[in-house]
């Protein structure tokens, strides 16, 4: 083959490789051995090479992805009544809750929350709780049957016709002519009184089985505000009577109020909060 023919078949062979975008090295794709460029060719191969820039895709160096803020305590808090809560003393650490579906009804549940850190969380399940015959009422006065709305702390002493079930605050078991004092025409209005009857609506606490088996007192109107008609008086967490409401008080079945009144601490500064559900954020 003459030296004109092979440069013509060498280019041809170029000619082809550029055409379909592939570089074959060792042998074609019909098995025939492939056919190097002369080296005029090949300058020209790669002065072409040369002249083509490929940029490659940017590769980012960082991905910003969104920051969370870490959660605060308050947030990470299991919500319940205790939480909604505003107007506890910062030393208090035992709350008790009772609350009803609304202000006429004399049917609630009581619930107990202990705080441990900055959290409040639930020392018994919910107890069904009785309350005054009509009810919650923001503006109780004497003798209107309704248990009064707010935030209470315990009287120091606890009462009752029984023996001590084991409390953490003082105990006071009930002999014969022991009175809660509810004449408000007397110095002792609302207070525990041992001696003759004051008189009024004052009651013989020895003589009220089972309400009185075991009390503590809800230090509503203590001290005593003055208030014409009279604010109210012996305000007490008792024993219920099945299927019966209270005079003004909050009753539990014997045994719930036993667990109740054996947790409460007066170290731990507890306090009693009395609103229909829909008000507790109120207090």
């Amino acid at each position: 083959m003459s030296a004109v023919r092979r440069s013509a078949v060498a280019l041809l062979a170029v000619l082809a490789l550029s055409a379909c975008g592939q570089v074959v090295s060792g042998e074609q794709a019909d098995g025939q051995p492939a056919v190097a460029p002369t080296d005029g060719v090949a300058r020209d191969q790669l002065a072409r090479r040369a002249d083509i820039v490929v940029t490659p895709p940017a590769t980012p160096t960082h991905i910003a992805r969104p920051t969370r803020k870490p959660a605060s305590p308050k947030a990470t808090e299991r919500a319940n009544d205790a939480t909604r809560l505003r107007t506890l003393p910062s030393g208090t650490r035992q709350v008790v809750v009772v609350k009803s579906n609304g202000f006429g009804t004399s049917t609630g549940t009581l619930q107990a929350f202990a705080k441990n850190g900055n959290s409040w969380t639930p020392a018994f399940d919910a107890m069904p709780a009785r309350l005054g015959t009509k009810g919650f009422k923001d503006s109780k006065v004497e003798g209107d049957l309704a248990t009064p709305t707010g935030v209470y702390s315990f009287g120091g002493t606890m009462y009752g016709i029984a023996a001590n079930p084991g409390v953490k605050y003082g105990y006071h078991r009930l002999v014969e002519n022991d009175y809660w004092n509810e004449n408000p025409a007397t110095a002792g209005y609302n207070s525990f009184f041992h001696g003759a009857d004051p008189g009024g609506a004052s009651e013989a606490l020895w003589q009220v089985d089972p309400q009185y088996r075991y009390f503590a007192v809800i230090n509503y109107n203590i001290p005593v505000k003055q208030a014409t008609p009279p604010r109210g008086s012996g305000i007490f967490l008792h024993v219920m009577v099945p299927g019966r409401s209270t005079a003004g008080c909050v009753a539990l079945a014997e045994s719930d109020l036993l667990k109740v009144l054996r947790w409460l601490d007066p170290a731990a500064t507890p306090r009693i909060v009395m609103a229909p559900a829909a008000e507790l954020g109120r207090y």
